[in-house]
């Protein structure tokens, strides 16, 4: 791994490579978004033995490239009126347009998860000024239910940077017992970390604002998954149905349920599963790029 930050318009982006040992140049490069009060290190824990979705991804030809959004780890914060998702979007736009060219790699598939699903979709939507042929967004979906933990964390009168008790991180962040391993549990905690305020605020209202609009923009194949026992999201067949209608000009999309997982999906006995799903959707998405480039 090496470890890296670019300046998009006077604001500091932090960035890690994970190159793969033998990367396949034909493959994109896979651009991981992490989502709300983790870093760019939520996708280093390992959810089972066969590990986190950058050793799974690394280990069959993809090379990773993980950022700390504005506000998170080594990256700089943004002011509350200007920490808005289509923002962080922009200067991801331009921290990605920076690393690409050492990767090696000519094509991204972006790799969100939650928050991050949510901005990746922004990133999709604007296009980007790379080369992007998928997105998949994790943990992240059309319907919020009223009432619930994220509608729960948005009310709080908060500004600023707050860090969230453990405990009640976990409880929303994890599946039932059994879902995930105590050694998952215990490696998660060292990914957390204190979140900007506005984000829990900004995080419900997105798919009601700004889903349709952004949605209606995106052309390139998306995959989408939620877990069986989400505790923010709606998870339910009429709202995954919901999710892939939102996408009008797009007939590449698809929405799906993950048994035995909570919110945080990679972090669950049955993350692998997913990342092997991603990385399945990855090759896809090259294969398509490639078509389309020869005719």
């Amino acid at each position: 791994m090496t470890t890296d930050s670019v300046t998009v318009d006077n604001t500091r982006i932090s960035v890690a490579m994970h190159p793969a040992a033998d990367a396949r140049l034909d493959l994109p490069l896979l651009v991981a978004l992490h989502g709300g009060t983790y870093t760019r290190e939520y996708f280093n824990v390992a959810g089972s033995p066969a590990g986190s979705f950058v050793a799974v991804a690394n280990r069959n030809g993809f090379s990773v490239l993980s950022i700390d959004r504005p506000g998170y780890g080594n990256s700089d914060h943004l002011a509350d009126e200007d920490n808005t998702f289509a923002r962080q979007a922009e200067l991801l736009d331009g921290a990605i347009d920076q690393v690409l060219p050492e990767s090696g790699a000519s094509t991204v598939v972006l790799v969100g998860h939650s928050i991050g699903g949510m901005i990746g979709l922004e990133l999709a939507a604007r296009p980007p000024r790379w080369r992007l042929i998928g997105i998949s967004a994790t943990g992240c979906g059309a319907v919020i239910p009223s009432g619930g933990a994220a509608d729960t964390l948005a009310s709080l009168p908060l500004t600023g940077v707050v860090d969230l008790p453990q405990a009640d991180r976990d409880h929303v962040m994890f599946g039932p017992e059994g879902s995930y391993t105590a050694e998952a549990l215990e490696a998660a905690h060292g990914s957390y970390a204190p979140v900007p305020a506005k984000e829990l605020s900004n995080a419900p209202a997105w798919p009601r604002e700004r889903l349709a609009g952004v949605a209606a923009k995106i052309t390139v194949p998306v995959h989408n998954a939620l877990g069986e026992f989400d505790a923010l999201w709606d998870s339910s067949p009429g709202a995954r149905a919901s999710f892939v209608k939102a996408f009008t000009n797009n007939t590449r999309v698809e929405a799906e349920l993950i048994r035995g997982a909570g919110h945080s999906i990679d972090h669950h006995s049955l993350g692998t599963a997913v990342h092997l799903k991603q990385l399945a959707f990855a090759h896809e998405c090259a294969w398509l790029a490639a078509r389309s480039s020869s005719t």
